[in-house]
């Protein structure tokens, strides 16, 4: 069997998993959860706190709401899941962009490296929910010509805020990864530091590379979603999971509806960047951990 069949196995494997794992916590555990003291650590299994997953599932292809001429609510969630994917994605560009430039600065001035590096790992203690509503302030007084600056960019800024974290740092390791004979072999022939960056460095710094890939493309999904909340950005994901959730005791198995949908998000993202690793594949002979 190959590695890649082998890989959708195991997926589908552990979406069996998840789902068996619901609904046998549904069928033994107690109605009002489990609780320590007044703290719940597990949740009720009532059908509006927990909906059988076939319920959800079927749930998809009834309309949105009872009105006529409704959308159907899978299309529904898959225009919002587009519309999130797509600011993600920019997000992710974005940072991916600064994140490079930030560990080719490093990389090159160790004095960049002291000033930039802990003020890069600090910038990721400060609560997202707490810079959006900044972010979204400061991006309203922009003004330039007849330029207006939209909520949906002020989310594309903070996924990026997210992105750009785990490639600068293991864009900075993979850059500072060749060997001091390497190295030493280019400076003999008196390269260049931008020749030895294009063929040392940058090939050499693609195995640490593609995990903070991956890891940013799902930082990126986890702002974008959570910036829509706290903007109150409509069409997306995040704030769908808000609207729905205020109708969950009259129609729990909706409330999943988005959740499912941010799960979409989630995997096309992993898919396109593994697109990129296929292009890259003859420099990742062994991925190192981000």
């Amino acid at each position: 069997m190959s590695k890649r069949a082998s890989g959708i196995l195991w997926g589908i494997a552990g979406v069996v998993a998840a789902v068996l794992l619901w609904e046998t916590y549904k069928w033994l555990g107690p109605e009002d959860g489990i609780a320590i003291g007044d703290l719940i650590i597990f949740p009720r299994t009532t059908d509006i706190a927990m909906p059988h997953s076939w319920d959800v599932l079927a749930r998809l292809f009834e309309p949105v709401t009872r009105a006529e001429g409704a959308d159907m609510l899978w299309w529904a969630v898959l225009q919002a899941a587009a519309f999130s994917l797509g600011i993600a994605a920019l997000g992710w560009l974005i940072g991916v962009t600064f994140g490079l430039g930030l560990a080719l600065l490093m990389q090159r001035w160790i004095t960049a490296e002291s000033a930039v590096l802990p003020w890069v790992v600090l910038s990721q203690t400060v609560p997202l929910i707490a810079i959006a509503p900044l972010v979204k302030r400061w991006g309203s007084e922009i003004t330039i010509g007849s330029f207006q600056w939209e909520n949906w960019m002020s989310v594309a800024v903070i996924a990026s805020y997210l992105a750009f974290f785990p490639v600068a740092v293991s864009a900075l390791r993979g850059l500072k990864s060749p060997e001091t004979a390497d190295i030493d072999l280019f400076r003999a022939y008196s390269a260049s530091w931008w020749t030895t960056l294009r063929k040392l460095r940058l090939p050499s710094s693609v195995p640490y590379l593609m995990p903070a890939l991956r890891l940013a493309a799902a930082n990126a999904v986890v702002g974008t979603v959570v910036a829509e909340v706290s903007i109150g950005l409509g069409g997306g994901i995040g704030r769908m999971i808000i609207e729905f959730a205020a109708t969950a005791s009259g129609d729990p198995a909706k409330t999943y509806a988005p959740i499912l949908g941010a799960v979409l998000i989630g995997l096309v993202s992993a898919g396109l960047v593994a697109l990129i690793g296929v292009g890259l594949r003859r420099y990742t002979r062994g991925e190192v951990p981000a």
